[in-house]
Parts: structure tokens; sequence; C-alpha cells
């Protein structure tokens, strides 16, 4: 898929039903770099616009969830702080916390979107009703996805797919105008 920051009409109108976004975290949320202290601990650099097109979309009706094969202190932290109540972290099979949270939430698997960059997202790529990857995803994964963003993973692609979600379900207008008073 060519990377595109001007979503078409038909894209946007494939992202309408999206009520629930799932993301994996390293190579999307982050750049996919692996950092650890002197004591073994893991750090983790996240991107602020990436934070507040979650909080926007949490805002406006659109649930955010975390599926990782990671957990950590950091990501923990990232993810109180932004209000993310629904996270899958350390988990192997992420289709299978897809569908339990699809299940819990009474949503279908087309008002699902879902991000990630590599083989274990596909299992929660695939089924999504709108899929996307960052442009440094590898080409399997950008080969079967529905758009690739313009920015890098850990420097805006997650708020990519945040603007596009806000501009398929209508309300991008609304929300910049209360940025704007």
């Amino acid at each position: 898929m060519a990377i595109n920051p001007n979503p078409s009409p038909a894209l946007l109108e494939k992202a309408k039903a999206i009520k629930l976004l799932m993301l994996d975290v390293d190579g999307v949320l982050t750049e996919g770099s692996l950092h650890y202290s002197d004591q073994g601990e893991q750090t983790k650099t996240f991107n602020t616009l990436d934070g507040h097109g979650l909080k926007l979309l949490q805002t406006h009706g659109i649930s955010v969830a975390i599926i990782s094969g990671r957990d950590g202190l950091a990501l923990r932290r990232r993810l109180s702080d932004l209000g993310v109540q629904h996270v899958f972290a350390g988990v192997h099979d992420k289709k299978v916390a897809a569908q339990q949270l699809l299940s819990t939430l009474g949503l279908e698997w087309f008002q699902a979107a879902a991000m990630g960059d590599d083989w274990p997202d596909l299992a929660m790529l695939l089924p999504a009703g709108f899929s996307a990857a960052p442009p440094a995803a590898h080409a399997e994964v950008l080969s079967r996805v529905d758009w690739v963003t313009p920015r890098p993973a850990g420097h805006g692609a997650v708020r990519d797919v945040c603007d596009l979600l806000l501009r398929a379900s209508g309300v991008y207008a609304v929300a910049l105008q209360e940025a704007l008073k």
C-alpha cells in the first residue's frame, strides 16, 4: 500500500464504522528500539502527538486498546496517564485478545481498527474493519494493510490514524473547534 497522507474518500468511508482502535506498542507507539538501563530496566519513548490523539479518540467515543507482546512499567505508566482502560500486555496470541475485547465491548470486527508493524500483528490486522501500519513496518504487513501512515512509528504515526478516524466519524472539525476556543 502506498504512503498517502491524505486518505481517500473510500478509505474514510471504510473507517466510518470504527468504534475501537487496537494498537501494538513497539514499532507503533514507539519507534521500535528497546532500551535497557544498567539495572536491566526497560525504558520507552512515547510521542505526545500520539498521546493527544488517543485522548481525542476516547473523548469522542472511540475506545482505545493496547495489544502487545511486551509488558513493562514504562508502558503501564504511559497508558495510565492517557486513560487507556483496555490493556492486553505480554500476550502471544493477539487475535484471541482482540476477540475477547470485542466480545466484552459488544463489537464486531468491522467496527475495529488495528495498527501494527510485524508478523505477530497480522492476526489482529487482517480481520479488522480498518488496518494501518507505519512506513517502516515489515513488508508483509505493509502489503496487507488498508493504509500506511505518512509519519513514522514513535513520531506521530498513531496520531495520523487517530486523525483519520476522527475525520471518518465526522468529529474532527468539532474537536478542532474545541481546541481553538
